[in-house]
């Protein structure tokens, strides 16, 4: 399976999950991916995870948004929606809400590293009844003052039947 990412710059690499008796392996990050890295505008910074419990949205009712840096998020256990919204005055895709399932919902073929650019905002529920475990390696090292906050009710963000974008709907099972 592969993402149609209607957001423009957004990238979701397929990622490769090996499995054999002893185990698992998936490549996540690779200088030769041109896609997502490039030495001299998506460089690699540094690499952190974070669990979070299931259910969970990381910020309920606001939005998370990087001036500078981008994001590359990988689920590498439990199950997520990745919410993307275009709200970047000039871009062509402005206005355009994507939702993304990731993790072990997808199944070993559909498993993606997302590429978030720099001013879309995001956010992630995780899905399922296990906490979830994402994997970022951003483009920059971490900066409080890089990272905004937006409340979901000043953005303006809806989904394509233009319902306001909520975590409850997508839990109630809005999709786009």
């Amino acid at each position: 399976m592969r993402f149609r990412l209607r957001i423009r710059d957004a990238v979701a690499r397929p990622l490769r999950v090996n499995r054999d008796e002893s185990g698992t392996l998936v490549e996540i990050l690779r200088t030769d991916w041109p896609d997502i890295y490039d030495a001299n505008t998506r460089a690699f910074a540094q690499t952190y995870y974070s669990v979070t419990p299931a259910g969970l949205a990381r910020d309920e009712d606001e939005w998370h948004v990087h001036r500078h840096q981008e994001d590359r998020f990988i689920v590498a256990a439990g199950s997520i929606v990745l919410a993307l919204w275009d709200g970047r005055p000039e871009s062509p895709t402005r206005g355009t809400l994507d939702l993304l399932p990731l993790g072990e919902i997808a199944g070993d073929d559909a498993q993606h590293c997302v590429l978030i650019p720099r001013l879309v905002q995001h956010g992630f529920m995780v899905t399922g009844d296990k906490p979830a475990v994402l994997l970022n390696s951003p483009t920059q090292l971490y900066n409080p003052a890089d990272e905004g906050r937006d409340a979901f009710a000043d953005v303006g963000a809806v989904f394509d039947d233009g319902r306001p974008f909520s975590w409850q709907a997508v839990r109630d099972g809005a999709t786009n």
